[in-house]
């Protein structure tokens, strides 16, 4: 007993040190890490399918490289999730002048700044339409626009559904600049004029948007704020920075209204693409929205009233989640007893971001016992909110759901043994160095919260 209280003592001590190595080794690169370019889009998607992090035979390389229509695993679907749930507490949650709204897929009328749009019609009109016979060819012209002129329209983005909401919005902040509208949603894109493409059907992408309202004098300066705050949220979750960037969009790129833009890039293996593109549209939208009508548009500037300038900040969060998979896969070279190399893929996610934080396992002893005592501390856990794995329902052997683990990107592997019945000490090893450290079953919940919520703030 004397013994038990003493190395209990030693392993509370000892806790936050571990625990702060643990978080430092995150981001420490493997000096026997081995990186192919050229395979690593091949090992990326083999990964993401076999992990269930994308759904199987749904994996098209160019839809998934364009970051839309992305079908997902339920590994997948849990990290896209918390991703958007960083988003929104980056955004919302943590601000106070940006408030949350909600807006409808699809509406009537134009759309602001598109040439093109995408109409939802009811294919039993369409018919009736085309079917009458009496009709010469100018009369069915006039029945399908008249028919098109009533359908609804898909939005294809969320900046639209902000500025028809700016007007509603403005008691909320007795009509004083700055604040910002923040949506995120499902939009339907377009398909893009491409020779030799013979896909036409819309694409579905889900985007985060915020939707920022300023003073004209200060609107370039704002544009820079949020570029530097974008990209520093990219960054922090980030096993490797440095793929991250920003980029300047030339005037007239985007149409003739833009000011200025700015891109937040990632460098995937084929080249960069956008993770998230951020606008100065001046208040052309604004006006055209609102028919005109400044004086309802017209917010307090100090001791002026001015029509504000509005700042869209929209992010490919599909895109996003590609990202960070491409960014956070390492292969590890490992020898084992025989001195035979094989190729270790883990997949380093960061904390707040990873789908599984811990895999509870069953190692040697009593089945019976130790199955309840998994399924106590796999219950405890989850009313805890840490999502974990049941492990020990696993017929595999340990060094197969050890490598299965790496690869689903879980944080920490519980093992409950004998030694868990007579004294309550389970092992606990990490993902990131592989360290296996002995702690009290009491302690488990506790030190896991403690390491994400410090992950979260470092």
């Amino acid at each position: 007993m004397v013994t038990f209280c003493v190395r209990r003592q030693l392993l509370l001590r000892k806790e936050r040190t571990v625990w702060l190595e643990l978080l430092h080794c995150r981001g420490c690169t493997n000096a026997g890490a081995a990186f192919d370019e050229t395979d690593h889009m091949g090992t990326v998607m083999k990964l993401c399918s076999d992990r269930h992090y994308i759904a199987h035979d749904h994996h098209t390389p160019k839809r998934i490289r364009r970051g839309i229509s992305c079908v997902y695993g339920p590994l997948g679907m849990e990290l896209r999730k918390n991703i958007l749930d960083q988003w929104w507490s980056s955004m919302v949650t943590t601000r106070p002048q940006v408030f949350g709204i909600n807006t409808l897929h699809g509406f009537r009328g134009g759309s602001v700044a598109l040439e093109r749009t995408l109409k939802l019609i009811d294919t039993e009109a369409l018919h009736q339409a085309l079917r009458q016979g009496e009709m010469t060819g100018k009369s069915k012209g006039d029945a399908l626009q008249k028919l098109l002129q009533g359908s609804v329209s898909m939005r294809t983005s969320l900046l639209q559904g902000a500025l028809e909401q700016y007007i509603a919005s403005l008691e909320l902040v007795n009509r004083k600049l700055p604040f910002g509208l923040a949506e995120t949603g499902l939009c339907y894109q377009l398909p893009e004029d491409q020779p030799g493409e013979l896909d036409c059907s819309p694409s579905e992408v889900m985007q985060a948007s915020l939707v920022w309202f300023c003073s004209p004098r200060t609107s370039s300066q704002w544009l820079d704020y949020w570029a530097r705050q974008r990209l520093q949220w990219w960054r922090k979750f980030a096993l490797g920075p440095s793929s991250f960037s920003c980029s300047d969009v030339t005037v007239g790129e985007e149409g003739e209204n833009v000011k200025r833009g700015i891109k937040v890039l990632y460098q995937f293996p084929w080249g960069s693409e956008a993770l998230e593109t951020l606008w100065n549209l001046g208040n052309t939208e604004l006006l055209q929205i609102h028919m005109g009508s400044q004086a309802k548009l017209q917010c307090r500037d100090g001791k002026r009233s001015v029509v504000p300038h509005v700042i869209s900040v929209s992010g490919n969060i599909d895109r996003g989640v590609q990202a960070y998979l491409h960014n956070s896969l390492q292969e590890v070279k490992k020898v084992d007893n025989r001195q035979r190399q094989h190729m270790r893929k883990v997949l380093k996610l960061h904390p707040s971001l990873t789908p599984v934080k811990v895999a509870v396992n069953m190692g040697k002893g009593a089945t019976s016992d130790l199955r309840q005592v998994c399924e106590s501390l796999l219950q405890e856990l989850l009313d805890g909110g840490i999502s974990s794995w049941p492990g020990h329902l696993e017929s595999t052997s340990p060094s197969s759901e050890q490598l299965k683990y790496d690869e689903m990107g879980v944080l920490f592997t519980v093992v409950i043994s004998d030694s868990t019945l007579e004294s309550g000490l389970v092992q606990l090893r990490s993902r990131d160095t592989t360290i296996k450290e002995t702690m009290h079953i009491s302690e488990v919940k506790n030190f896991l919260a403690k390491y994400i919520a410090a992950a979260e703030n470092v």
